[in-house]
């Protein structure tokens, strides 16, 4: 997911392109653990990961903050739209990071790749607009 962002912002992608990617990601993250953790857990899971993220970057304290439903990431799409493209993938990239961290710790590194990698894998939606065939 981070190196489709990163594909993304140096095709020049607008922050509101990559809010749309990110977000998509987050619903796959949610749709991916739901079965699992429930979809408050997910939830809960996302916030504390906002609450670490935003230490460094407290562009995200709004998203951290924001009374949103489980599966609602209309608030982190509004904070990522808002920023440059880069900023934009920087934010999304921090709480992507505490997220897999936070659940390396509860259920180890082995299990999260398991379950998060196909969720992050690349899409078609991520790859740059260049690659598009003609």
């Amino acid at each position: 997911m981070e190196a489709a962002l990163t594909r993304q912002v140096a095709a020049g992608a607008s922050a509101q392109t990559i809010a749309a990617i990110a977000c998509a990601a987050w619903q796959r993250v949610d749709d991916a653990l739901s079965p699992i953790v429930g979809r408050q857990g997910v939830a809960a899971l996302f916030k504390r990961s906002l609450h670490l993220a935003q230490a460094k970057h407290p562009k995200l304290a709004a998203v951290a903050t924001a009374d949103t439903s489980p599966g609602d990431f209309s608030a982190l799409h509004a904070v990522l739209a808002s920023q440059s493209g880069a900023d934009a993938a920087a934010l999304n990239t921090a709480v992507l990071t505490a997220f897999r961290d936070l659940l390396y710790s509860l259920i180890g590194a082995a299990l999260t790749e398991q379950l998060l990698t196909p969720v992050w894998a690349p899409s078609y939606t991520d790859a740059p607009a260049q690659d598009h065939p003609t």
